[in-house]
C-alpha cells in the first residue's frame, strides 16, 4: 500500500535555510522539518541582538519561541491543518541551563491544552545564530 506523499512550502513562514520543504504530507500525517524563529524576508532573528560583524551580543528564549510557534502556526495552516493537531514536538536548545525554565513556561502557555509529546535536547549549535528549533509532526484531513 502506497501512502499519497505531499511536500509543503509555505509563502508565509521564515524560508527554509537549506534544501527542503517546510513539511512533509504522507497519508494523515504532517512532518514539519525543523523550524526556527526567523521571519520571512529578513535576516533579523526575533529576540537576538548581533553586533556588526553577526557575533551574538544576547538573546531572549521567549522572543525566539514565539517567532517559531508563529513559523509552525503558519505552515500547519499553509498546509490545511492546525495548532491543535499537533501531535509530537522536539525541540532543539543551545542552552538547557540558561533556558529550560523559561521556555517551559512560555511553551505551557502555547501547548498546555493540546499537551502534545515532547522530547527536549541541547544542541552546541543551529546552523543560524538561533538559540531553539522545533520539529514537529501533526494530524491533517
Amino acid at each position: 500500500m502506497s501512502l499519497t506523499q505531499r511536500k509543503i512550502v509555505s509563502e508565509h513562514a521564515a524560508e527554509p535555510v537549506g534544501a527542503y520543504p517546510h513539511a512533509r504530507q504522507v497519508g494523515n500525517l504532517l512532518f514539519l522539518s525543523g523550524i526556527g524563529p526567523r521571519e520571512r524576508g529578513s535576516k533579523a532573528i526575533p529576540g537576538v541582538k548581533m553586533d556588526e560583524a553577526g557575533t551574538v551580543l544576547d538573546y531572549d528564549i521567549v522572543e525566539e519561541a514565539k517567532s517559531v510557534f508563529r513559523n509552525i502556526r503558519l505552515i500547519l495552516e499553509d498546509a490545511g491543518s492546525a495548532w491543535e493537531n499537533i501531535v509530537d514536538v522536539t525541540v532543539f536548545l543551545t542552552s538547557i541551563e540558561r533556558d529550560f525554565k523559561r521556555f517551559n513556561e512560555i511553551y505551557r502557555e502555547h501547548f498546555g491544552s493540546i499537551e502534545p509529546c515532547r522530547t527536549t535536547v541541547e544542541v552546541n549549535r543551529l546552523p543560524t545564530p538561533i538559540h531553539v528549533e522545533l520539529k514537529v509532526i501533526a494530524t491533517i484531513g
